[in-house]
């Protein structure tokens, strides 16, 4: 147990020898901290997880000195002394210089807290640039980093194995509190799915050296640009602190996984572009390619451990109401963000989503999008935009006439393809949402994406037709809404639609779109994924 007279001592100003005006106390599931002037003052608080063990006295002073050592590397000027708590002969706590030792803390300089990289960025102090000198810093670090004998074997694949194995029965006991049962299956089938897939990959990267001795829990709070204004920033600048010192098998890992967790932790913070600066010159620095084949895998990873970690917070008795609802909003947040990282396809992908008007494609195709970081090309847009017609017009015309004569048809089609072209070529999914009612724009369309080189599949969308009716009397009611589909041209569609045979099993999808969205989208990503429930 702490020392009862502890906490008591280290709030008052004049334990200190700069005699602080004030003290801030902040406490964590595993440490004391004692913010007192310019100097932080860190205690390990004497608990004792699966993952850390600070139960005794002897094993907080080695662990405090391993903080110190460990944070040296990135942060030296920061992280000055381990000092001693001691009870002198009269019972008072003091600092250092007592009869006897009580505990020990980490002596820290205290940091900015305006000039932590999160505020930087959300205060708009600093823009995507930076995180070149962030990665460069990072990138030199790691090439520098212990690696070899004893690392490589807690880093391996392994215990990547075994980190997995551990997120999924902790998390077991929030599931459609934090998380959903939907998502948690998914993500816990895409994880030792990828490993198996690339098992050999894993292999080669610890025989290359590629697993180090690294920081293990980088995230924006713990960086801070000490001087962002100036012109010329070099990594001298860039002060990383806090890292793991108390599990090993936390901190020995590939370092694309530790690019992923600052990726990562820029993407679910809505700082995607910083995200990606990140990753594209920490590549650049490191001349590291491979961490583009990792790098969703860890980043679901990473998201789940910080989704895993909030769900924790709900088990601590003093935990109020707001605050737990706030702490579950947070990990849902997490499990949401690695459900996607789990669903991006590993390369560009071309999604047909086909079916007849009012089955629900664009609302489907709407929801798939973000799971699979694609764009959606109407082909209703395309073909007013083809004919310059304002979006919300309404034409009525008769099934086959007018804005969807068969030649019209056509061009919106060819048009649909050069756009998704565009997008592919760049690195981006595609999701055509149209009709597709014709097999042989169905195949022209398959024949485009293989002589891309990109993956592609069929997503067709069925329902009841009572349900179809009212969707579209519902729709006709929509002044904003684009399409012109109508009962009489569901009927038509319906009598001319050439039934699907032509496409794979395997890249044809069958969606009853009576279930949700969300339903929808998830058995569209576990057909996609070739996922067997």
């Amino acid at each position: 147990m702490i020392h009862p007279k502890l906490v008591e001592a280290m709030f008052r100003p004049e334990f200190y020898p700069n005699r602080p005006e004030h003290v801030e106390f902040i406490e964590t599931h595993i440490s004391y901290i004692f913010v007192a002037g310019d100097y932080v003052y860190k205690v390990k608080r004497p608990v004792r997880f699966d993952f850390l063990d600070f139960s005794t006295l002897e094993k907080r002073r080695i662990f405090c000195n391993e903080e110190l050592r460990l944070n040296r590397r990135l942060a030296p000027s920061v992280y000055l002394d381990v000092v001693e708590i001691a009870e002198d002969e009269k019972g008072n706590i003091v600092l250092g210089g007592g009869s006897r030792i009580i505990d020990y803390a980490v002596l820290m300089l205290r940091l900015p807290e305006d000039r932590m990289l999160q505020a930087l960025i959300q205060e708009g102090k600093t823009g995507p640039g930076v995180m070149d000198i962030v990665a460069k810093k990072l990138a030199d670090f790691h090439a520098h980093a212990a690696t070899g004998e004893g690392i490589d074997e807690i880093g391996g694949v392994d215990t990547v194995r075994r980190n997995h194995d551990e997120n999924f029965e902790e998390t077991e006991k929030y599931l459609n509190i934090t998380i959903p049962d939907h998502q948690y299956t998914f993500i816990k089938y895409y994880a030792f799915d990828f490993m198996q897939r690339n098992h050999d990959l894993f292999v080669k990267r610890v025989a290359d050296h590629r697993i180090r001795d690294c920081h293990g829990d980088l995230h924006l709070e713990h960086i801070c640009i000490m001087d962002p204004g100036r012109r010329g920033l070099s990594s001298d600048d860039v002060i990383v602190f806090d890292c793991i010192e108390f599990n090993e098998r936390f901190r020995y890992e590939d370092i694309a996984s530790e690019v992923a967790f600052l990726a990562m932790d820029l993407d679910c913070r809505e700082h995607p572009d910083y995200a990606e600066a990140f990753v594209s010159s920490y590549i650049g620095h490191s001349l590291d390619c491979e961490i583009g084949d990792l790098l969703n895998f860890y980043k679901c990873y990473y998201a789940f451990v910080r989704g895993k970690v909030t769900s924790f917070r709900l088990e601590e008795n003093d935990t109020g109401e707001a605050e737990r609802r706030q702490e579950i909003s947070e990990a849902s947040h997490y499990f949401d963000c690695a459900y996607t990282y789990a669903a991006i396809p590993e390369k560009p992908t071309l999604f047909l989503m086909a079916g007849l008007t009012g089955t629900g494609k664009s609302v489907r195709a709407d929801s798939l999008a973000p799971r699979v970081a694609a764009s959606v090309i109407r082909t209703d847009v395309v073909r007013k935009e083809l004919l310059g017609i304002h979006l919300s017009e309404r034409h009525p015309e008769a099934f086959g006439t007018g804005l969807y004569a068969d030649d019209i048809t056509r061009k919106t089609y060819g048009r649909a393809l050069e756009l998704a072209e565009e997008k592919l070529m760049g690195g981006t999914s595609v999701i055509i949402d149209a009709t597709f009612g014709k097999r042989a724009d169905r195949e022209k369309a398959v024949e485009f994406a293989e002589s891309l080189g990109v993956y592609v599949f069929l997503i067709e969308c069925v329902c009841p037709p009572d349900t179809v009716r009212n969707r579209l009397e519902l729709r006709m009611k929509d002044d904003k809404g684009v399409s012109d589909g109508r009962w009489e041209i569901y009927l038509r569609q319906r009598e001319t639609y050439d039934s699907i045979t032509e496409i794979p099993e395997g890249l044809h999808i069958v969606l009853d779109t009576t279930q949700t969205p969300e339903e929808c989208t998830y058995r569209a990503l576990m057909k996609i994924k070739g996922f067997s429930p």
